[in-house]
């Protein structure tokens, strides 16, 4: 076999023995242990041992993640600009140590929120140089035929930790304690760090001449664009639907009658549902407009939302989680790859954090309104979480405006950022 024919083997994206999905599986791997499955998920498990233990009301508690969405909200630019320039493994690797043990510090609380507070500031500021946020760039680097279900798959790690890492926890509560628990999330953050530190990495060569990494749209123009800002839009508001709900989404369920394992596994079907809704989705962004996909998946989950706020029967509350899932768990593969497409690769990880920025500030009100109406009302009620279908319900309307035919955006701008590259090569 001439060398030329095993190059050509060793580019193909269709192939088992591209390097790109070693990569592609070891970031799985980091996502499925990241921030994004384990503090989200588990964070409802929490809240009434921590009340039981301390007192603290659920607006109070539900203000900690708050706090994590807006720190996130704030450093997400920052970090982007970090993963522009620097090797992915330096970001994230520093990031995983100080996720894993901020967590297992919180076996050590005390009756002081302040304490509590605190923590939830360290998580968010390295919350996205553990999640896929930090490792989508380098996906990008080594796939553009099969970047949508390399995407998928990147992501799908999160639904994979969010089906195990729940009932892990609350089987953990129920035997040895709230404390146990976060010692045991701790160590569960740290299982990504050897294969991370072994196979992330961006490719070190472009993957196609028309498609150099320095390639793209400059931040000013992307930000210049209705598309970056109905993007940005649309993530905010689903966000805030989808973590309004997913934190409060055990002590929902268990306040309609719903069994505490019920609950637990209601979370882990949402994780199941959003696994086989990210990679059926992956696999038609690469075939079909991501736009119009968008679309679909948006009101999928919104009306996930619309049956668990009526759940009263567990069945109720696992059809609700998986339309949920496939809903809210496939809209986060759509963004980045319409990012990438629209801008180019050369400020992705800018612009993605910009949008992380957005999901942040949206994350971090809907708990806290989720729990203000609670406390004010002493009980989850249904117009709530019928307010948080709604958000949803705007956010597939706003998608209906991104243009559903499959060129980029910004084809002049990014050809023109590529011209002015070569001239000045």
């Amino acid at each position: 076999m001439s060398d030329k024919v095993i190059l050509k083997l060793q580019d193909d994206e269709s192939s088992i023995n591209y390097q790109g999905w070693k990569v592609a599986m070891a970031a799985f791997v980091g996502v499925m242990v990241s921030f994004a499955p384990i503090v989200p998920y588990t964070f409802s498990l929490f809240l009434n041992p921590l009340h039981a233990a301390f007192g603290w009301q659920r607006e109070a508690i539900s203000g900690t993640f708050a706090l994590a969405a807006i720190t996130v909200a704030v450093v997400s630019p920052g970090i982007g600009v970090l993963l522009d320039r620097l090797p992915p493994r330096r970001i994230i690797l520093p990031s995983i140590v100080i996720f894993a043990l901020a967590l297992a510090s919180l076996s050590r609380l005390g009756p002081s929120i302040q304490r509590f507070y605190l923590t939830y500031f360290v998580l968010g500021l390295v919350a996205n140089g553990t999640a896929q946020f930090a490792y989508t760039r380098t996906i990008l680097t080594w796939f553009n035929r099969r970047r949508g279900l390399a995407l998928a798959l990147l992501l799908t790690g999160s639904g994979v930790g969010s089906i195990l890492i729940p009932p892990l926890t609350q089987w953990v509560i129920d035997h040895h304690g709230w404390r146990d628990a976060y010692l045991m999330l701790g160590g569960v953050a740290l299982l990504s760090l050897p294969v991370t530190a072994l196979l992330v990495r961006n490719r070190s060569v472009p993957q196609r001449v028309d498609e150099s990494p320095m390639s793209g749209a400059t931040v000013g123009s992307a930000l210049r664009t209705a598309p970056f800002w109905i993007l940005a839009f649309i993530i905010m508001l689903s966000a805030f639907g989808e973590n309004g709900l997913v934190t409060n989404l055990a002590a929902m369920l268990t306040e309609h009658g719903i069994t505490v394992q019920a609950a637990a596994l209601a979370l882990s079907v949402k994780g199941g549902a959003g696994i086989i809704g990210r990679l059926f989705t992956g696999f038609l962004i690469d075939r079909f407009p991501a736009q119009r996909i968008q679309t679909g998946i948006l009101l999928l989950s919104a009306a996930g939302t619309l049956v668990l706020a009526f759940s009263g029967t567990s069945a109720m509350a696992l059809l609700g989680a998986a339309l949920l899932g496939i809903g809210l768990g496939s809209e986060a593969d759509v963004a980045p790859y319409l990012l990438a497409r629209y801008f180019g690769r050369k400020h992705f990880s800018v612009l993605y954090g910009l949008t992380w920025t957005a999901y942040a500030i949206g994350g971090a009100t809907g708990p806290m309104v989720v729990g203000h109406f609670y406390d004010r009302a002493g009980s989850y009620q249904p117009r709530c979480i019928v307010g948080l279908a709604f958000t949803t319900l705007l956010a597939a309307g706003l998608s209906v405006f991104l243009r559903s035919d499959r060129n980029p955006y910004h084809a002049t701008d990014i050809s023109l950022a590529s011209a002015s590259i070569s001239l000045e090569k």
